[in-house]
């Protein structure tokens, strides 16, 4: 009789699956074929059932239900996106930033903001955008191992992407979150599959205290129009410091792009929200609108 095994999958390479069993075994196996003739991809993060045959071979028998999942990165039942901007070289680039947070509150996941770089120039230029959205945010320092601490805290028990730019810092910082802070950043690097000849693959890393890290690859732009369908009318909900005010414009089914009586149009005349984040709201708005909804299936 085949035994039945629940766990979740750490990374997928090659058409084989490597999942951490509830007694915390690791275990290769192959997903059933059904999935493939239903378009289904298992992803990091995903919590499976196993079917244990002969000779301890393993099969991925069922997907359990996800509460969310994101398309780039390829990964599964997330808690948090942390997003890791450098203050400095490179320059931030705002719009990026914005479309990984909406990318996140679309999902339901929480985004969290890593200032690096800190040691080098201030992070104010992004605080004062940044500090009236209700998102959390740190400034950091992984040469001098300045606010390591908080960031390790808030990893225990969930199951956090670390995204960004390349060039950011994200490999300097997991060198201080992951285990062993003696590795060098190359050492990471393979461990992540980014050998130069490897394709990268998303895998999630144990932290301490438990929960996982999944370090993903490093990226100049975003499509989120691409890679979380979300329909013009709910981009509004994307931007959290927007929704006091969405109640309150003069029309209904107000676009908060230059409408009169647009109350967070007032609200950025009044300095409660930022022209920057207002900025990408109305280009995201815009490149959104060009998606034909047959597009976004």
């Amino acid at each position: 009789m085949m035994r039945e095994i629940k766990g979740i999958i750490e990374k997928g390479i090659g058409g084989f699956y490597y999942v951490r069993t509830q007694n915390k075994d690791l275990v290769e196996c192959k997903a059933r074929g059904l999935f493939r003739k239903e378009g289904i991809s298992p992803l990091a993060g995903d919590s499976v059932i196993l079917l244990e045959g002969e000779e301890q071979s393993y099969t991925i028998h069922e997907i359990l239900p996800r509460k969310n999942k994101l398309i780039r990165p390829p990964i599964a039942n997330l808690d948090q996106l942390i997003i890791v901007i450098s203050v400095c070289d490179p320059n931030p680039n705002m719009l990026v930033i914005d479309k990984l947070i909406a990318a996140a509150e679309a999902q339901k996941i929480q985004p969290i903001l890593i200032f690096t770089k800190s040691d080098l120039q201030s992070a104010k230029n992004l605080t004062d955008v940044y500090s009236n959205v209700g998102i959390p945010y740190f400034e950091v320092s992984s040469s001098k191992k300045i606010g390591i601490e908080p960031i390790k805290s808030i990893l225990k028990g969930k199951l956090t992407a670390l995204t960004g730019n390349t060039g950011v810092g994200k490999s300097s910082l997991l060198n201080q979150l992951l285990p062993g802070e003696n590795l060098e950043t190359g050492e990471i690097s393979r461990k992540l599959g980014r050998g130069r000849h490897t394709t990268r693959q998303v895998e999630l890393l144990p932290v301490p205290g438990g929960g996982y890290v999944a370090d993903t690859p490093g990226f100049s732009s975003i499509q989120l129009e691409r890679y979380v369908p979300v329909k013009k009318e709910e981009l509004q909900y994307c931007f959290r410091e927007f929704i006091p005010y969405i109640d309150q414009c003069q029309f209904q089914g107000c676009s908060h792009v230059c409408e009169k009586g647009c109350a967070i149009l007032k609200a950025i005349k009044d300095g409660k929200i930022s022209e920057s984040r207002h900025q990408s709201y109305c280009e995201m708005y815009e490149q959104i609108k060009e998606i034909k909804d047959w597009k976004r299936k």
